[in-house]
């Protein structure tokens, strides 16, 4: 047993999800998917500041966390935001973080 399964099941769960969107090349295909509104049909590479190679590896990460997926249209692929994974995850960060938000005790930071 390694030490990260000492843990319950969800904050394993937010821990993986932490360490996926914790890159920002990451954050920015989110924001993309979100701000286009739609699936995307071509090359990501072509709005986000980095190598096709580089896109495709943080694509993957984004995509076995379920966070989007892609369907394959000929030799495209049409990426799209995964809404309900999405929902999920705000969901229980908002309940982890109202169980630890405590305003009565103030460290003075």
């Amino acid at each position: 047993m390694n030490n990260s399964q000492k843990f319950d099941d969800d904050l394993q769960e937010l821990a993986k999800f932490a360490r996926v969107i914790s890159h920002p090349a990451r954050l920015a295909i989110l924001q993309y998917l979100a701000e286009t509104r739609s699936c995307i049909s071509g090359d990501i590479s072509d709005f986000i500041p980095l190598s096709r190679t580089t896109v495709s590896q943080h694509l993957k990460e984004l995509r076995d966390l379920g966070l989007i997926h892609g369907e394959i249209d000929g030799l495209k692929i049409n990426y799209c935001l995964c809404n309900s994974t999405l929902s999920l995850f705000k969901e229980k960060f908002t309940k982890f973080f109202a169980g630890i938000g405590t305003f009565d005790i103030d460290c003075n930071c």
